[in-house]
């Protein structure tokens, strides 16, 4: 199961967002993410701008893969006699879980994280290898 969690759309702050400036500006990222077979490992690549391995939450709970991440974003610039030209102050998180194989050894995932881009490392339980079996001649 992958499940993916967006913003919460309270229809109370509609108007409010409507006449907001800021309205259109995403207040949730949802991070590009691809996961592939490899041999004996699966592979799962996010791409994660602007973050760092500090932001990242990366766990594993009842067979479920869960990456998620809050942060706040501040932004300011101000004119040479101090009143505000632009102001933006953005919080934004995200949450992906994914549903593991069975045959993913959880206790031996690895994670590295490098030029904005997390690389999670799930190795097949050795068991799940295909074993050949040799054909004998009678």
């Amino acid at each position: 199961m992958n499940s993916l969690v967006l913003y919460d759309n309270n229809p109370f702050d509609l108007i409010e967002k409507f006449f907001d400036d800021d309205w259109l500006a995403p207040r949730f990222r949802t991070p590009a993410i691809d996961v592939y077979e490899e041999g004996d490992k699966y592979m799962l690549e996010a791409e994660l701008p602007g973050l760092s391995d500090k932001d990242i939450k990366l766990e594993v709970r009842n067979g479920q893969l869960t990456l998620s991440t809050a942060k706040s974003e501040k932004t300011e610039e101000k004119s040479k006699k101090g009143r505000w030209i632009r102001k933006e102050r953005r919080e934004f998180r995200f949450a992906r879980s994914f549903t593991l194989p069975e045959d993913v050894d959880a206790s031996a995932i690895e994670a590295h994280f490098k030029n904005g881009v997390l690389q999670v490392i799930m190795p097949k339980k050795p068991e799940a290898a295909p074993k050949a079996i040799e054909v004998k001649i009678d």
